[in-house]
This record gives C-alpha cells, sequence and structure tokens, in this order.
C-alpha cells in the first residue's frame, strides 16, 4: 500500500512538472533569426531617415514576458516606430521577433544586458 502510494505521488509530481514547462515555454520561433530580423528593421527604417539610429530603439529588457506577450498578442507595434517596416514583415518573421523579445526579457532567466 505504501509503494503504490509514493508511486502514485511521483507520478502526480512528473505530471504537473511536465505541464508546467509545458505552458512555461512562450513562443516557437527562432530567436537569434528574431535578433537579426529585428535589428534589420531598424537599419531600413534609419535609411529611410524615420529614426536616427540604427539600432533598435526597444531593447527586449525595456518590457517583461508579460508585457510582451500582451504586445504581440493585440499587435500594438506603434512604440516601435517604423511602422512601414513592421507592416512588411511575415508572420514568420514576427514570432522570430516574439521569441527574441520574450526570450530576453527583463524578467526571464536570461535578460538582454545591452541593446
Amino acid at each position: 500500500m505504501n509503494k503504490k502510494l509514493i508511486i502514485l505521488a511521483v507520478v502526480v509530481m512528473v505530471a504537473l512538472f511536465g505541464t508546467t514547462l509545458l505552458f512555461a515555454q512562450g513562443p516557437d520561433g527562432n530567436k537569434r533569426k528574431g535578433k537579426y530580423t529585428y535589428r534589420n528593421v531598424y537599419k531600413a527604417c534609419a535609411a529611410r531617415g524615420e529614426v536616427q539610429s540604427k539600432t533598435p530603439i526597444v531593447s527586449p529588457a525595456d518590457k517583461t514576458m508579460a508585457q510582451w506577450e500582451r504586445i504581440f498578442e493585440k499587435k500594438k507595434f506603434d512604440f516601435f516606430k517604423c511602422s512601414t517596416e513592421w507592416n512588411k514583415l511575415s508572420k514568420e518573421d514576427m514570432n522570430d521577433i516574439y521569441s527574441y523579445l520574450y526570450n530576453y526579457a527583463a524578467d526571464s532567466p536570461t535578460p538582454a544586458k545591452c541593446k
């Protein structure tokens, strides 16, 4: 009886832990490609003259993971500026950028240290 109870407790713990890991992963895009694409958006935008700097004006660490999630769910990209370039991005590129920003957010295990 005692063995069955212990086995049941272990199975329940593994099931709960595994479920938590599934929901805690965030977006499934390519964060390395997202960083590259994100930087290229601002290079194109600077070439057009809308922003002064070729480097992105918003760092991933400027917001938390929950804030990035809300921004990409609502598709509110106005504060990024460069709306012409953002409107040209494919769904895949947007997901990659989202992965980059989400995975290096202020409250992530590895927040971005610089822009």
